[in-house]
C-alpha cells in the first residue's frame, strides 16, 4: 500500500521502516480510530538489549508520537521455551534467575525511548510469565491446539532449514509458536491491544498471533514487521568486531556508542538517519547529499542525534568532544572506555597486550599480539612493534594511559 492515511504509517513509510503488514487497509483506518494499542515482545536472553532491537523501539516510539499506546511486553514466559526464529541451533536453557536478571537489565533502556504512566496514551510494561506461567499445558493446548496445523507450522523457514540441515528442532521450540501468537490473544483480550510490531523474521509467529485472535474471538487484529537491517557491506545490525552494541551504559558507554554511529558506512548514512533518529525530513535529504570528507558531518549528525535518544543531549555533546580531542588534537579525554588496573600490576610492568585485552580493544592477548605486530597498537599515541612491549607507572599521563587500536578506537588504563 504506497498511500497511508494515518500520520503513524505515513511517518514509518518515509523512514523505511515497513516491510509488511497484514491488511494495510483495515490497519491504516485503524491508526487514525480513537487510541490504538500495539506491542513488540522482547525475550529476556540477555541482561541489556543492543543496537538491533533500536528498529522496533523506534516504532513504538512513533507510535507513541502520533497517538498511540505502546506495550512493552517481556518475554519472561517464552525465554523458558527459547525462540528458534532464524537461529540453526537451539537456544540454551535459561534459568529462573538469570531470565530474572536479565529482565532487570533491560527495563532501564525502554524509559529513554517512551513514556510509561496511566495516562491513556503512556506506555505500560508486561511480563508473559504472569499468564503463561499459569497455564495448565493440558488447558492451553485445549483452548488453542486446535487452531493450529503441524502442516502449517513445519513448512515455517526455521523448521525447514534445521531440517534440511539435520539439526535438532526440539518440541519444546516447536511450541513457540502457541506461545506467542496466545500473547497476542491474551492482550487483545485484557487490553484490547490490536497490533503486533516485530523484525519480518517475526513474520510467521505474528501472523500465527492474528489468526488465532480472529479464530478464537472473531476479532480484528493486525501484524506489521520492518525490515531486518544489515549494513552496507552486509554485517548484521548491531554487531562489530567487538560484539553487540548494547544499550546499557554499563555494557556500552556513551562514547562507544556514539563511536559506532559515527563510523557508520558511507552508503548507510542517509537510511540510519531516516531509522535511528527523530531529524526532520528535509534535513535528512541534505545530511544524506553531502559528498566527500563533507559526509562526516553527516555522520556526526547522526552520531549526536542517536546517542541524545537514549543517553542524553549532555553526553552526546561530551562524546562528541571526546572524539575530537582524540582524532584531531592527539589529545586523551576522561570520557573513553577506562579500564582499572590495580596499582602494583602497573608499577611492575604490564604487557601492552594484556592491558589492550583489559581496555576491550582486543579479544585476547593472542589478538592484541597480532594487532601489535601488524603496526595497529599505539600507547599515548606513539606506535608498538613489539608484541612483548609493556606498559608502566611511568606511562601515566594525567593519570592515564591511552591505548589506541587503529585510527578509529581508544581506551583509557587507570590505576585502581
Amino acid at each position: 500500500m504506497s498511500e497511508y492515511k494515518s500520520e503513524f504509517l505515513r511517518e514509518l513509510s518515509w523512514r523505511g521502516f515497513i516491510k509488511q503488514a497484514t491488511h494495510p487497509a483495515e490497519l491504516d483506518s485503524y491508526c487514525m480510530s480513537g487510541v490504538p494499542v500495539a506491542y513488540v515482545g522482547y525475550d529476556a536472553t540477555a541482561t541489556s538489549l543492543h543496537v538491533g532491537n533500536m528498529v522496533t523501539i523506534m516504532m513504538l516510539r512513533h507510535f507513541q508520537k502520533c497517538g498511540g499506546k505502546p506495550i512493552v511486553l517481556i518475554g519472561g514466559g517464552t525465554t523458558k521455551v527459547g525462540d528458534p526464529t532464524d537461529k540453526d541451533k537451539s537456544r540454551p536453557i535459561l534459568t529462573d534467575a538469570q531470565i530474572a536478571s536479565n529482565i532487570e537489565g533491560i527495563k532501564s533502556a525502554y524509559a529513554k525511548y517512551l513514556k510509561f504512566g496511566d495516562g491513556p496514551t503512556d506506555a505500560v510494561m508486561v511480563n508473559n510469565d504472569d499468564w503463561l506461567g499459569k497455564l495448565g499445558y493440558i488447558d492451553l493446548l485445549r483452548e488453542i491446539g486446535t487452531h493450529f496445523t503441524i502442516n502449517t507450522m513445519i513448512k515455517q523457514e526455521t523448521v525447514a532449514r534445521r531440517l534440511e540441515s539435520e539439526q535438532p528442532y526440539t518440541f519444546l521450540e516447536f511450541n513457540y509458536l502457541l506461545m506467542q501468537s496466545y500473547d497476542f490473544l491474551e492482550l487483545f483480550r485484557s487490553r484490547n491491544c490490536r497490533v503486533q510490531f516485530g523484525g519480518s523474521d517475526q513474520w510467521g509467529n505474528i501472523v500465527g498471533g492474528v489468526d488465532l485472535v480472529h479464530k478464537v474471538v472473531g476479532g480484528s487484529a493486525f501484524g506489521l514487521t520492518c525490515p531486518l537491517i544489515t549494513t552496507a557491506s552486509g554485517a548484521k545490525m548491531g554487531k562489530t568486531a567487538d560484539g553487540a552494541v548494547w544499550l546499557n551504559a554499563d555494557r556500552k558507554s556513551p562514547y562507544e556508542f556514539w563511536q559506532f554511529w559515527r563510523n557508520t558506512e558511507d552508503a548507510d548514512v542517509g537510511r540510519f538517519l531516516r531509522l535511528f533518529t527523530e531529524l526532520p525530513l528535509d534535513k535528512i535529504v541534505k545530511l544524506e547529499a553531502l559528498q566527500g570528507s563533507e559526509i562526516n558531518d553527516a555522520k556526526i549528525a547522526l552520531a549526536n542525534a542517536a546517542t541524545t535518544l537514549l543517553h542524553g543531549e549532555a553526553a552526546a555533546k561530551e562524546a562528541e568532544a571526546a572524539a575530537k580531542a582524540v582524532f584531531s588534537a592527539g589529545a586523551s579525554s576522561d570520557s573513553l572506555p577506562t579500564a582499572l588496573v590495580p596499582q602494583a600490576e602497573l608499577d611492575a610492568g604490564m604487557l601492552v597486550a594484556a592491558a589492550c585485552t583489559a581496555a576491550g580493544l582486543s579479544k585476547s592477548n593472542g589478538e592484541a599480539r597480532r594487532l601489535i605486530e601488524q603496526g595497529a597498537i599505539r600507547v599515548n599515541d606513539e606506535a608498538v612493534t613489539d608484541p612483548n612491549a609493556k606498559v608502566s607507572s611511568a606511562d601515566l599521563k594525567d593519570g592515564a594511559i591511552k591505548i589506541s587500536a587503529g585510527k578509529k578506537r581508544h581506551a583509557l588504563i587507570k590505576a585502581g
